[in-house]
């Protein structure tokens, strides 16, 4: 009996992180849809809607914890962010998360560089201050001077 229950206790287990696994890898997928979809619009209909919506807290660009964020490539700041409207526009240069992750700055040395990919820092998740451990996937706008993101909390 005993074996019984730690052979179950072991296949709950695995059954959970594979479960997890699933879960961080599907958000993983929806944050980079996000992205695609927000620099789709900018393309289509230009960045000043694509601004607005972005900033938008009822707006398309947010679903559960995932939102789309965007920025330029010329300076170190944000144009959208629908949580945090009080960043926007502001020098953003000297900040990190606390943990050494200068984030505005590698959101906008990703685009340049490489156009797109993922990176990984530390922010509250909306409506608390408590830090998280979060991914991103920020990826440039064809033909703009601006990239667009998205995360997830990986925690």
């Amino acid at each position: 009996m005993t074996r019984n229950v730690k052979f179950i206790s072991a296949l709950i287990t695995v059954i959970l992180l594979f479960s997890a696994g699933t879960l961080i890898a599907d958000e993983a997928a929806e944050a980079k849809a996000l992205v695609e979809q927000g620099v789709i619009m900018a393309i289509t209909q230009g960045e000043e809607a694509t601004l607005k919506a972005i900033q938008d807290v009822n707006g398309p660009f947010i679903k559960g914890d995932l939102y789309l964020f965007a920025g330029p490539l010329d300076r170190i700041t944000m144009t959208a962010h629908p949580y945090k409207p009080h960043i926007v526009n502001t020098d953003l240069s000297t900040f990190n998360d606390g943990y050494g992750n200068y984030l505005f700055f590698e959101f906008a040395k990703i685009a340049l560089e490489d156009g797109a990919g993922w990176t990984e820092y530390w922010w509250p998740k909306p409506g608390t201050e408590k830090l998280s451990h979060k991914r991103s996937y920020v990826m440039k706008v064809p033909g703009e001077d601006m990239y667009i993101g998205c995360g997830y909390y990986a925690d």
